[in-house]
């Protein structure tokens, strides 16, 4: 069995394949910086808890937007399942072509979204939005070129920067909002949040198929945490809350043997 992890800023999203299915999904928060005996009490204590033998896991995969997590998370591997993981980073085998000036700029978690997608669809043009910490949109082509993207403050963030910078403005549930316009303060930060990202993805998805995808519609894709928020929107293809995961599976089969 293989165990795909992806560290961000946040939670550390956890999942267990048994070959190409997808066996279990977890979550945990990333903000407590974990000692590798923590982490490795809680992987396995996770798995046990779903019937899952720790002992069955072969290989495992991890995509980090978390420098200081990964020294703790390698060691993690190493003590508690006795495996070497396979780190999404620079010099490694992901089947794309990264088209970024400084290719090493791009995040473990974009790039590992983009081999999922390209996974899924192969041979079409593909946008990813995905809504974490930081919402993110990114483009790959056909030929398997991840052309840029764009990345933005997330849901959370914003909210939580409209409560820390400001004297009277509370924090609020997200939710999906029904009405453009509050009629109180929360409903006018809820509506606000909601909007603002509607049109936001709307208006990069546009644009990004004009200038880069001008031959056909590209698939839209998306993910992440709060991607499902949007479902009546109708801005996507399809939402894949475990893209990310897929993506590192198919890692894992671009870079070892199985």
């Amino acid at each position: 069995m293989i165990l795909c992890l992806d560290i961000g800023n946040s939670q550390i999203f956890g999942g267990v394949f048994g070959n190409e299915s997808l066996e279990l999904t977890f979550r945990r928060t990333s903000q407590l910086r974990s000692s590798s005996d923590e982490l490795g009490v809680f992987f396995r204590t996770v798995l046990r808890e779903n019937d899952i033998d720790p002992r069955s896991i072969t290989k495992v995969a991890i995509c980090c937007v978390v420098p200081d997590l990964l020294y703790s998370l390698r060691a993690t591997c190493q003590k508690y399942f006795r495996i070497e993981p396979l780190i999404l980073r620079p010099g490694i085998k992901t089947g794309l072509k990264i088209l970024y000036r400084d290719p090493r700029e791009v995040g473990a978690d974009r790039i590992a979204d983009a081999i999922g997608a390209v996974k899924l669809y192969p041979k079409r043009n593909i946008i990813v939005a995905d809504f974490g910490t930081a919402t993110t949109i990114c483009a790959i082509s056909q030929n398997k070129e991840f052309l840029g993207g764009n990345i933005i403050p997330g849901l959370n963030l914003s909210m939580r920067a409209l409560e820390e910078k400001t004297a009277q403005l509370p924090s609020v549930e997200i939710i999906s909002a029904k009405s453009a316009i509050g009629r109180s303060t929360v409903e006018s930060i809820q509506a606000g949040l909601y909007w603002s990202n509607v049109g936001m993805v709307r208006e990069l998805v546009k644009r990004i198929s004009e200038e880069e995808f001008s031959a056909g519609d590209p698939v839209v894709i998306g993910t992440g945490g709060f991607a499902q928020l949007f479902n009546r929107e109708n801005l996507f293809d399809e939402v894949i809350p475990d893209l990310i995961l897929k993506g590192l599976r198919e890692l894992i089969r671009l870079n070892i043997k199985e």
